[in-house]
């Protein structure tokens, strides 16, 4: 909604080109570097090419249906950056809520520039340390493969019994040697997360299973199998498969990275180490006071990121300011919207009729004349509520309604009563009475007929207006021999 800010909502407005002025960038020694002239100046405010040029291209790339050229865009970011200016006069700067957004999404910008790839690297090493000393601690790592009889907690003891029976004989089959362990499991092994792959777990640490299983499994030797073992879960036939040390660090480096991104742990490296800078810093440095200073200093250093911050800055004063002059304002002002209308009647037709209007389905020729009798002395924004409040007001159901202005096409039950078109409309049996009640309309009658386009055409008008008091307020110079020179330099 604010990401997108410029084009969609600017309007064009004529422009005063008068004055020029130049502006030079200097490195930090003082010499001069590039030049980046200003463009224009909007209430005294200059507005330097590399701005101009940031919002234009990004708002004309490829991928843009309706692509201006450098002299149509002109009107529309002076238009965009007076409503920025009339937002400052108002200072809607200084309200909380905006602080609050404009800092969140710049900080946003900031905070990973804090941190380098050693700083993630470290992080890393220290997860993989603190991992290796608890698989140390708890005797290692080991691999080992079951085959699994699952017993839920209500099962009869008849069927529990035959699955110990089946397990007993898997067993056998196994000390004769008639299978391999792999098979059986592929093939009797109710765990479906792992019996394709012949019963095996993975690598695992003590703590990871059920006691009476991981007591069975760790007792075991490399290739040795378990007899039938319980566990709150089932039955299992356990192989220990490989017992060995924790993974080097480089092995599993990849897997601790990807963990880092997942848990979104990079915030954690960027708060500690902003906090280390702080308190490095001394002097009751804070650590937003910290990445104040950096983005004072990236901005200095990178046009883009200043002219993207910047852009948002300029973004949020645009939305709230336009919200508050144009856009709220005219979807809220029913009686302007009303007068809007009958001023402008003529700007607001129907290819084809409406019927406006209802279809009901009631239960008894009562009923309908009570439907039809409750709205007709009513306006038509009232038939909703009222047919609800008399005849639906309760957990009893006695009419269905669809409220509408029907064009043709729209409802079977209005193409077959009103536009007389040969369709079958689909009965209720529940609600065997069923008709339309209202009016065919060749075009709208008020403003509630053609809401969304009364508001929009209403927009445009208060934005219209309101950009003419902006340019009579504010001073608009543009230099013309710089804007030709943008993205040609």
């Amino acid at each position: 909604m604010r990401k997108s800010i410029l084009l969609a909502a600017f309007a064009c407005c004529t422009l005063n080109l008068n004055a020029q002025s130049t502006r030079q960038i200097t490195t930090d020694n003082g010499t001069n570097t590039t030049h980046d002239p200003v463009i224009m100046t909007i209430n005294g405010k200059p507005v330097l090419r590399s701005e101009f040029e940031y919002s234009y291209n990004k708002n004309n790339n490829e991928g843009v249906i309706d692509r201006k050229s450098v002299e149509e865009y002109v009107p529309l970011f002076v238009n965009y950056k007076l409503k920025v200016a009339a937002a400052m006069d108002e200072h809607l700067d200084t309200m909380q809520s905006f602080k609050n957004e404009f800092q969140s999404y710049r900080d946003q910008q900031i905070r990973p520039t804090l941190i380098s790839d050693e700083d993630v690297e470290a992080k890393a090493k220290e997860i993989y340390n603190i991992s290796k000393k608890q698989v140390d601690e708890t005797g290692g790592l080991f691999n080992c493969a079951h085959i699994f009889f699952r017993i839920p907690q209500k099962m009869s003891t008849e069927k529990v019994q035959q699955k110990r029976q089946l397990a007993d004989s898997i067993h056998n089959l196994l000390n004769k040697g008639s299978s391999t362990f792999e098979a059986l499991a592929q093939t009797y092994s109710e765990d479906q997360t792992n019996k394709d792959k012949g019963g095996e777990l993975g690598w695992a640490q003590k703590g990871s299973f059920f006691p009476e299983f991981e007591n069975a499994a760790t007792a075991l030797k490399d290739g040795e199998v378990s007899n039938v073992v319980q566990s709150p879960a089932g039955l299992h036939i356990i192989k220990m498969l490989q017992h060995r040390e924790m993974f080097p660090y480089d092995s599993v480096r990849t897997n601790i990275i990807n963990f880092i991104e997942q848990r979104n742990l990079r915030e954690e490296i960027i708060n500690n180490k902003l906090k280390a800078m702080a308190e490095e810093a001394g002097n009751g440095t804070t650590t937003q006071q910290i990445i104040d200073q950096k983005a004072q200093e990236l901005q200095e250093k990178d046009p883009d990121l200043k002219n993207l911050i910047q852009e948002y800055h300029d973004g949020l004063l645009f939305f709230e300011i336009s919200n508050r002059e144009v856009w709220e304002k005219a979807n809220s002002n029913e009686k302007a919207l009303e007068q809007f209308f009958n001023k402008n009647k003529k700007n607001f037709t129907w290819h084809t009729p409406r019927y406006k209007g209802m279809v009901y389905h009631v239960k008894d020729k009562d009923t309908e004349k009570a439907v039809k009798k409750s709205v007709k002395k009513l306006p038509f924004e009232q038939w909703k509520e009222t047919l609800r409040t008399t005849f639906n007001k309760d957990s009893v159901i006695r009419i269905r309604v669809e409220l509408g202005r029907f064009k043709e096409g729209d409802n079977t039950w209005v193409d077959n009563k009103v536009f007389k078109k040969n369709v079958t409309p689909e009965k209720n049996s529940s609600y065997p009475i069923e008709n339309v009640f209202g009016r065919l309309l060749k075009a709208p009658e008020d403003y509630q007929d053609v809401r969304s386009q009364v508001v929009a055409q209403y927009q445009e008008y208060l934005e219209q207006q309101w950009v003419a008091q902006l340019k009579q307020r504010y001073t608009v110079n543009i230099d013309e021999a710089v804007v030709a020179t943008v993205n040609k330099h």
